[in-house]
């Protein structure tokens, strides 16, 4: 096992201090491979190697020296393009299975086979329904459910090539639409643009890298999960590793499909008598890790362990009885770290098995049964735990999440209920709002662990600019107490500081709203573009006017690229922290940028330099506040040293 410098891989001092016992114990972790694939290939890091074909693997020389073609004879940019699009279109089907998931469950839900599930949030369903042209007057419930999953459905196999997704035109500012339609670049149907996408990178076909990016430039968009399990609110709840206890099971729900671990929560509640029975004097203790934990955290107030990059490490308390997987960036070194304890890793769908895991197939229509047997299991594994095994980090910080878009609105409203976005434009306008970051992605092993997270935050929010977090982003901020009312007293700038507190107090949260506003999992972008455009709506300009930025300082799967795609195609400036293997060709690496601003207003911005990163997001908000007629403020980039988030621990989880 490689030799690994703990403190370098995560800023994280929860992951840090189980780094050091998997280092002392030889137990492998993502870090510690990252580490033995050192030197990584630099034709595959610039996009220069192609394996498309048998014919290959081919690979250009980016020095100019070597080979130029591959043997098909494409060229460096060819090359680099059908690479980048074929991420886009994996992407673009990893978020719209999601979406077809839920859908589906709606469908079957409205047909009465779903005994478990119900709609939670009546209210937003009717919302939705109304926007998707859904008649809801003088019906029931269950045939506006069955007209809004079938509706949902078609935009997945939609055969008119004229009819852009319905859920795009019901989502995006008139502007927006008319500008995406000009380019051509509105969908008609999910299925179709994933596999023409994978068509048109085939050998042989389309060759032109300009035609080739553009036609990967999709969308997607999803409320059903709101609707079926109910919308966030915010809800104060606690995050990192100290969330596990010693004397529960303690069951992770790790991947990001609420569809069973919402039904967990709710049966892990009703068996806490046969879990105390086999000896468990707090019963069952659910936590979530990655997305799936975001879900039931904004939802629940579930605690969340950890995000994507140190899943593993939970396991290494010795206290983690199972993990229970459903599916999405779900490492399949879980059951190799499993063996070395008595956790049990349970996988739950049919697509998404991994040797050495108990499987469980999860159905629907027996929800509840399964998630018992599940919970079962985790029963057996507790009396199989070593108790002098046993070490959970005395990590954790309180975190208030759950800020939906209609959370949002409803604290406005009680600034201005007849307007309530009059409040967040006014301060927009005055300054004390210099606009809006939006963080999302993942984790990478490039990079330290949550660091650039945290750097460009605390540089933003110092100067006044309103940040919002999804997914693994989320994560960060969570576990290193950025969304506390204490972190907005300490971090924001005077004028966000101000405002916050404002909108808190109004709200009766006696103080500020949280310095960093968490708006769900991955999937739950859609939220801060959903509060893009009804500010684009109220003000009648397009999404790419806005002093709205996105980042995703440590990208890293497929979904981060479509997710970046899609932000770049809205019209947002949208920073990359990562390098993506573009690089080796300078006509796609001019599309995404030049072009792409040129074209769509929105445009990829990749700094490794986190503090530089900070600048260029600061440095495009003014941009976009002069476009508007909006005064402009030149303030020094602050720098807030990291040691200064070591907030005090929390003894116990705040219930």
């Amino acid at each position: 096992m490689a030799c690994l410098d703990c403190s370098s891989c995560s800023c994280d001092p929860a992951a840090t201090e189980m780094l050091a016992i998997a280092e002392a114990q030889s137990i492998d972790t993502a870090w510690s491979r990252h580490v033995a694939q050192q030197p990584q290939c630099g034709f595959g890091t610039t996009g220069l190697c192609c394996r498309i074909c048998l014919k290959g693997p081919c690979r250009i020389d980016p020095f100019g020296k070597g080979p130029q073609l591959g043997v098909c004879g494409a060229d460096r940019d060819t090359i680099v393009a059908r690479h980048m699009v074929r991420m886009m279109a994996a992407g673009a089907a990893a978020h719209s299975e999601h979406g077809r998931h839920i859908a589906l469950a709606m469908l079957h839900l409205s047909k009465g086979h779903l005994k478990d599930y119900s709609i939670r949030d009546q209210e937003k369903l009717m919302v939705v329904a109304k926007r998707l042209g859904v008649e809801t007057d003088g019906r029931d419930l269950m045939s506006i459910v069955r007209e809004l999953a079938d509706i949902t459905l078609n935009d997945f196999q939609n055969q008119d090539y004229d009819q852009p997704c319905n859920w795009l035109q019901a989502s995006l500012p008139a502007p927006r639409l008319k500008k995406l339609k000009e380019l051509e670049l509105l969908p008609h149907n999910i299925d179709a643009s994933v596999a023409q996408s994978m068509s048109r990178t085939h050998l042989g076909c389309d060759a032109d890298p300009t035609n080739l990016i553009l036609g990967g430039l999709q969308m997607l968009a999803t409320e059903l999960s709101d609707t079926l399990f109910g919308t966030p609110k915010p809800i104060k709840t606690t995050s990192n590793m100290g969330v596990l206890k010693k004397d529960a099971i303690n069951i992770a729900v790790n991947g990001h499909n609420p569809l069973l671990s919402d039904i967990i929560c709710d049966v892990a509640a009703d068996l806490q008598a046969e879990a105390i029975a086999a000896g468990a004097k707090d019963g069952f203790n659910v936590i979530g890790i990655c997305c799936t934990g975001n879900e039931i955290m904004v939802r629940h107030g579930i605690p969340l362990a950890t995000n994507y990059l140190s899943q593993e490490l939970p396991i290494l308390t010795g206290a983690l009885d199972a993990m229970v997987l459903d599916v999405q960036c779900i490492m399949p070194s879980l059951p190799r770290v499993a063996e070395c304890f008595h956790t049990r890793i349970i996988t739950t769908d049919k697509q998404n098995k991994i040797a050495g895991a108990t499987h469980m197939q999860f159905d629907e229509t027996r929800a509840s049964e399964n998630a018992a047997s599940i919970l079962r299991v985790a029963i057996d594994a507790f009396k199989q735990r070593d108790p002098r095994r046993v070490h959970i980090p005395n990590f954790q910080q309180e975190a208030i999440v759950g800020f939906s878009v209609e959370a949002i609105t409803a604290a406005l409203s009680q600034i201005n209920a007849d307007d309530p976005l009059q409040p967040l434009v006014d301060n927009i306008v005055n300054g004390n709002i210099q606009g809006v970051v939006l963080f999302a992605g993942c984790n990478n092993t490039k990079t330290q662990q949550d660091s650039a997270y945290l750097d460009i935050a605390l540089s933003l929010a110092a100067r006044n600019v309103l940040v919002l977090a999804t997914g693994c982003a989320a994560g960060a901020y969570a576990k290193a107490g950025l969304m506390t009312q204490e972190a907005t007293r300490r971090y924001a700038g005077e004028g966000l500081k101000g405002a916050l507190t404002a909108i808190g107090e109004a709200a009766g949260m006696n103080g500020p709203l949280p310095l960093v506003l968490h708006m769900g999992s991955c999937v739950d972008n859609s939220r801060a573009v959903a509060l893009g455009t009804a500010l684009a709506n109220r003000l009648g300009v397009d999404l790419s006017d806005l002093p709205l930025v996105a980042s995703a300082p440590e990208a890293m799967t497929e979904k981060a690229v479509v997710i970046g795609s899609w932000a770049v195609t809205i019209g947002l400036p949208t920073h990359l922290g990562t390098i993506p293997p573009i690089v080796g060709s300078d006509v796609v690496s001019g599309l995404v940028t030049d072009t792409a601003r040129d074209l769509l207003g929105g445009y990829f911005i990749v700094e490794t330099d986190h503090a530089l990163a900070a600048d260029k997001l600061f440095d495009a908000i003014q941009q976009r506040r002069a476009g508007l007629g909006l005064k402009t403020y030149i303030a020094p980039a602050p720098r807030p040293a990291l040691g200064s988030l070591r907030m005090p621990t929390l003894p116990e989880r705040v219930s």
